[in-house]
C-alpha cells in the first residue's frame, strides 16, 4: 500500500470539531485492526522502510512512511511498526499497535485542543473517555462471541428491547439484519452492510447492538456503554451524537 504521509486537511478548533476528528481517526484505526486486519497486516512489510499506521479523520486508515517535515505538522504515530511484525506473535503485535494507536490519538487530540480552556479540555477528554479505546475494540473483537448473548440457534438474544409490558420492541423502525448461519453468501454480504455508528465495525449477530430512535443508526452496545440489561429499561434510545445536539439547541 504505497501512500503519501497523512496530512491535516482541516484544523479543528472547537470541542465538537476535535471530538469529530478524534472519532473519525479512531474508527479508521479500529477498522485497520479488525475488519481490514489482513490488508493492514500485509501492508506492513518488514522489508520496506519505516512505516506508520495513520487513522484519518474521514474514518479510513493508511500505512505510509512518516512525514518528512521537522518538526512534523502534527504528532506522528509509532515509527517502524513493520519491523517487529514477523518477530512477534501476530495477535501480540496487533495488540502493541493498538496501544500505540491509542497513545497517538490522545496526542493528536491534545495537539488540537491545546488552546482550549480547562473546562473545554475536561469536556473533550470526558467525551473521548466515553468511547472504548482502540485496544478495547480490538480485544473485544476476539472475545465478542464469549461475552455476547447467543442462544442455541446462533442468533443474538438482545437484538431488540423489551418494554415494561413484557413485549419485545425494536429499538428503531427496523432491526439490523440478523445474520443466520444458514444464509448463503449473497445474503451474508447484504447483512454486512450495517456498520456501527461509532467504531464503524461491521454488524455481527453475536454482539449486542442498539439502534438510535432519532438518527436510526445502529451501535455496538459496548461503544455507547449500553448493556442489554440497561436497554430493557430504555423506551426511546438517543445516541451520544443526538443527545449532544439537543443540549446545544
Amino acid at each position: 500500500m504505497d501512500m503519501a504521509p497523512a496530512t491535516v486537511s482541516a484544523n479543528p478548533r472547537t470541542v465538537e470539531e476535535i471530538f469529530k476528528d478524534f472519532s473519525g481517526r479512531r474508527a479508521g484505526l479500529v477498522r485497520a485492526l479488525t475488519s481490514d486486519v489482513d490488508d493492514f497486516y500485509g501492508a506492513c512489510d518488514p522489508e520496506r522502510e519505516n512505516l506508520c499506521l495513520y487513522g484519518l479523520a474521514n474514518g479510513t486508515w493508511e500505512v505510509s512512511p512518516p512525514a518528512e517535515e521537522v518538526p512534523p505538522e502534527m504528532p506522528e504515530p509509532a515509527l517502524g511498526i513493520n519491523f517487529a511484525r514477523d518477530g512477534m506473535q501476530r495477535r501480540d503485535w496487533l495488540s502493541l499497535v493498538a496501544v500505540h494507536s491509542d497513545s497517538w490519538l490522545i496526542s493528536v487530540a491534545f495537539f488540537f485542543g491545546a488552546r482550549l480552556n480547562a473546562n473545554d479540555r475536561k469536556r473533550l477528554f470526558s467525551m473521548i473517555s466515553d468511547l472504548p479505546s482502540v485496544f478495547e475494540a480490538f480485544a473485544d473483537r476476539k472475545h465478542g462471541r464469549e461475552r455476547s448473548g447467543v442462544d442455541s440457534s446462533g442468533k443474538s438474544r438482545h437484538s431488540s428491547k423489551r418494554g415494561s409490558d413484557g413485549n419485545v420492541k425494536s429499538s428503531r423502525a427496523a432491526a439490523p439484519p440478523a445474520k443466520d448461519y444458514d444464509d448463503d453468501d449473497d445474503e451474508d454480504e447484504e447483512h454486512n452492510e450495517t456498520f456501527c455508528g461509532t467504531c464503524r465495525g461491521l454488524y455481527n449477530s453475536n454482539e449486542f447492538w442498539i439502534g438510535c430512535d432519532i438518527c436510526e443508526r445502529w451501535f455496538h452496545g459496548k461503544c455507547v456503554r449500553i448493556t442489554p440489561a440497561r436497554a430493557d429499561h430504555i423506551k426511546h434510545y438517543k445516541c451520544p451524537d443526538c443527545s449532544s445536539k439537543k443540549m446545544r439547541q
